[in-house]
């Protein structure tokens, strides 16, 4: 509360950032949130925002109705607030700059949040996901992999978990020779066991091979890994970088493998560009749909020039090529980028959850991001500026995953348990920094935070909300005839994410979901057939029985005998009236004046077996045009 010097503001103007509409209200400044009240509607809506989703706050020029304030947030919120005096501005500004990013873990809103929990509910959230378990599902430990402790105490490479699945061949002076020869320690590991072809995929950190160096010990282990797996001759290393990039590295020391030095591999780059290039295009992505009033021709130029789905068709393209080298090939596959822990996270997760119907289950996907992602050291709190660092170490990696997860769900609804609202959810708390899950960079600084101790996880809050997250259309039966994903990565196959970019803005046109309406459909249908169970127990109590009953096993009507109705004789079935007439004598209403005006009187000359029946009569009853078939 120190950095709070103005907590509350009156007659502050919300203006929409497309239809410029103001909206009067009161802005709240807590030690947690930011918070706009409307005052002139009845119901007082609310603006509730997180200062770690702030990105950019900017305080312009005073104008004659007062001074704006633009607020950028994470989760592509855009607030622009006009408040009326510039030094309450200003102490806002001031604030706002100094509670976003804070300089310690310990003044994240995860340490300070509390949902009420109970002591047992908090420890078991935190239990939901075993990465043990997870390993035995894929079939591991097995014959050829075995679970090493060589990095128990992260003594070996310290961004990696303590739990380790390597090649049964591979000794620990193997391990660790091989880990000197790679940037940061990140010597390959299993991610992902194919069971059915003995297939594994890899991962590490590029070579410090320079120009020419080499190692003996990584040698050995690219070699283990290989003979792992008795389907194939050869492994494929698959750099995930452009080649320029990776040529440019071995200036530094660092590079790529030799295949002249490594028996048994094959090479391939796949030219997913590096963090600055992302970050750079998400931000033209975002100016390009922030700006008003653009013609068709610039907005879908300005989208293209982003090349934001280009970079989302990369990296699609490089998980189908694993996934097609695992599966149909039979091979196991090693993958790096510069360091291991960004481009190769991608990769790898998107490849197994192309193989693996598991992790397109709610569960499954929490399970795929605990292992590739939070385990092997994606630097969350670094990427996602979580707190006062280096701008230039912010990247939308984990961003670009999520988008490209939901690519799949639209060429795929019926293979994915989840829909992507739940995406978006996940999308929200990894920048919220409310739940323990996402913070610091790797397993050792988690654990130096004492994060299952202090703060909650966020799988148990999801998994508390998960009916609104399931997807309508989704079959399990679906992966039984389709294992493995196989999407087009045409560039007529992607999408803009628009509930994901502009999920805010009110004042665009509805953007009706139709898994969302099919949700609410349910559950509509829910409360109906509720209500509908209490007022039938109601009539029980009367001696009143419906005519229609829906046997609950069968789901098939039942027609018990009719009582008599209550209301002055009426028929309870309205259908009764019509089961008097034949199926020719049948009577439909059309709204309208004429039957000319309704095109009942045009006369075609069709072929007899086309021939429609014509209207025998039409006549005005009652105001309404009635027509006898």
């Amino acid at each position: 509360m120190e950095h709070i010097t103005t907590p509350k503001v009156e007659q502050v103007k919300l203006l929409d950032r497309f239809s410029s509409r103001a909206t009067a209200g009161t802005l709240y400044l807590t030690a947690t949130h930011l918070l706009f009240i409307e005052s002139n509607t009845a119901a007082s809506e609310e603006t509730w925002i997180l200062h770690h989703h702030i990105a950019v706050v900017e305080k312009l020029s005073l104008t004659t109705s007062g001074c704006p304030l633009v607020i950028h947030c994470r989760n592509f919120r855009v607030v622009h607030f006009v408040i009326p005096r510039e030094r309450d501005c200003h102490d806002i500004y001031s604030s706002l700059l100094l509670l976003r990013r804070p300089a310690s873990y310990d003044d994240l809103y995860a340490f300070s949040y509390n949902p009420k929990q109970s002591e047992q509910q908090r420890v078991g959230g935190w239990q939901l996901i075993d990465l043990a378990s997870e390993y035995e599902r894929m079939g591991v430990p097995c014959d050829h992999w075995q679970l090493t402790d060589v990095n128990r105490n992260y003594k070996v490479c310290d961004t990696y978990p303590r739990d380790l699945f390597v090649p049964v061949s591979a000794s620990k002076p193997i391990i660790v020779g091989s880990s000197k020869f790679r940037s940061k320690g990140r010597f390959p590991v299993l991610s992902y066991f194919y069971q059915e072809k003995k297939a594994a995929v890899c991962r590490c950190s590029q070579p410090l091979s320079g120009f020419s160096a080499r190692c003996l010990e990584d040698e050995h282990m690219l070699q283990a890994i290989s003979k792992a797996n008795h389907n194939s001759r050869f492994m494929y290393v698959m750099d995930t970088r452009p080649k320029l990039n990776a040529l440019a590295n071995r200036a530094a020391g660092k590079g790529y493998e030799n295949e002249d030095n490594y028996s048994n591999i094959r090479f391939q780059f796949v030219g997913i560009e590096n963090i600055h290039v992302m970050r750079a295009s998400l931000q033209k992505l975002l100016e390009v749909i922030g700006t008003k009033s653009l013609s068709m021709t610039i907005y879908f130029s300005g989208l293209e020039s982003s090349g934001w789905l280009r970079h989302i068709k990369a990296v699609l393209d490089a998980a189908v090529i694993l996934a097609k080298a695992v599966t149909v090939e039979g091979a196991s596959v090693l993958v790096h980028c510069s360091d291991g822990w960004d481009r190769t996270a991608q990769v790898c997760s998107l490849g197994a959850l192309l193989m693996d119907p598991f992790y397109r289950t709610i569960k499954g996907l929490m399970v795929l991001i605990e292992k590739d992602w939070i385990s092997f050291g994606h630097k969350f709190a670094d990427r996602c500026d979580q707190l006062d660092g280096d701008p230039k170490e912010v990247s939308p990696v984990f961003t670009q995953f999520l988008e490209c997860v939901w690519q799949l769900t639209e060429q795929f609804p019926q293979a994915f348990q989840y829909n992507e609202w739940f995406l978006i959810q996940i999308h929200e708390h990894v920048h919220s920094c409310q739940f323990g899950n996402f913070l610091g960079n790797c397993q050792r600084e988690r654990e130096e935070l004492r994060l299952k101790d202090k703060t909650y996880s966020l799988w148990q809050f999801l998994l508390n909300d998960q009916e609104n997250y399931v997807n309508p259309v989704y079959q399990p039966g679906f992966s039984e005839t389709h294992p493995v994903l196989e999407p087009s990565t045409l560039p007529f196959s992607f999408k803009f994410w628009r509930n994901m970019y502009h999920q805010f803005d009110r004042s665009m046109h509805p953007r009706q979901s139709v898994l969302k309406q099919v949700l609410s459909l349910k559950a509509s249908n829910r409360d109906l057939e509720k209500a509908a169970r209490a007022l039938e127990a109601k009539l029980q109590k009367q001696g009143v029985f419906l005519s229609i009953a829906v046997d609950s096993k069968s789901k098939d009507p039942v027609h018990p005998v009719r009582p008599k109705s209550l209301i002055l004789s009426a028929p309870l079935n309205c259908k009764e009236d019509e089961q008097k007439l034949s199926v020719c004598d049948r009577v439909r209403t059309v709204e309208g004046s004429s039957s000319a005006e309704n095109g009942y009187n045009e006369e075609e000359e069709e072929p007899a077996s086309f021939t429609k029946p014509e209207p025998t009569l039409v006549s005005l009853e009652r105001g309404v045009a009635r027509m006898t078939c």
